[in-house]
């Protein structure tokens, strides 16, 4: 399942739910924490079951942000979730700890929100929690927990290719970061690309607007695709020769290049 642009959406806004039926992000996050205030919190359950029985994302999926999971609101909208059939998909905020437990009991698939430096400290932890399909960080929170500088973690690379190296090592899809400028398309682009060069398979969104770009960013291109297919057909043409290596142009290509080729394959939109 492509995860190239995952779109949060207020859980208190019928209106932008409805919308998003009609949007062509890969994944949907209906949000119950952070856009919904304090005493909105039930209605906005109320009004999600109500909509979820009503309306269809056309087989996309669909995830929903509970609150963190070690607040009363967290575990009432862990109930709520678990019965919701047209749902997936559960992002765990402030995710610190083994999530397996939340897995098994609403028999969803999982997706942690790293945003606290206890939540880095286990990352590992967490991202082989039964259940995980995908990961991500938000440097909002993180500089909070910290004490620090939002600009600081935001543009902290080393925090950045840690999340895609944990997910790469669990097998799960690495989602960058939320880009907060929303009237800065040329910087979402450029933030989404160094994304994807760190080995990010998408990302998560704020604004309707943000969506073709990621979904252009994180399509393999043209060029990525037939480079991806000469590469296969060079390197086992090679193999059946007995050699573990061969030229494509000026560049040397092994079973890594192999690999990379496959792995780029396998990320073309099957309408594509």
């Amino acid at each position: 399942m492509p995860r190239r642009s995952m779109l949060f959406v207020p859980g208190n806004d019928e209106r932008k739910i409805r919308k998003s039926c009609d949007l062509n992000s890969d994944s949907v996050i209906l949000d119950l924490e952070d856009s919904v205030p304090a005493g909105e919190k039930e209605r906005a359950r109320e009004l999600l079951g109500s909509l979820l029985r009503e309306l269809s994302w056309g087989g996309r999926e669909v995830c929903v942000r509970i609150n963190p999971i070690y607040t009363r609101e967290g575990i009432e909208d862990l109930a709520y979730v678990a019965k919701w059939d047209t749902v997936s998909c559960i992002m765990i905020p402030k995710a610190e700890n083994d999530l397996s437990f939340i897995y098994r009991a609403s028999g969803k698939n999982l997706f942690p929100l790293i945003e606290t430096a206890r939540g880095f400290l286990r990352i590992e932890d967490i991202a082989r929690s039964e259940g995980v399909v995908a990961i991500t960080w938000g440097p909002a929170d993180l500089a909070l927990s910290v004490g620090g500088s939002l600009d600081a973690y935001e543009n902290n690379q080393f925090i950045r290719a840690l999340v895609a190296m944990v997910a790469s090592s669990y097998g799960v899809d690495a989602i960058d970061k939320v880009y907060f400028n929303i009237d800065d398309l040329d910087g979402f682009r450029r933030d989404a690309l160094e994304a994807k060069k760190l080995g990010y398979v998408g990302k998560t969104l704020i604004h309707p607007k943000q969506i073709d770009i990621a979904n252009e960013v994180f399509t393999p291109s043209k060029q990525e695709i037939e480079w991806a297919l000469k590469v296969i057909e060079v390197f086992e043409e090679a193999s059946k020769s007995g050699r573990g290596a061969a030229r494509l142009g000026s560049e040397m290509i092994d079973v890594v290049h192999y690999r990379i080729a496959k792995r780029i394959l396998s990320r073309v939109p099957k309408t594509s």
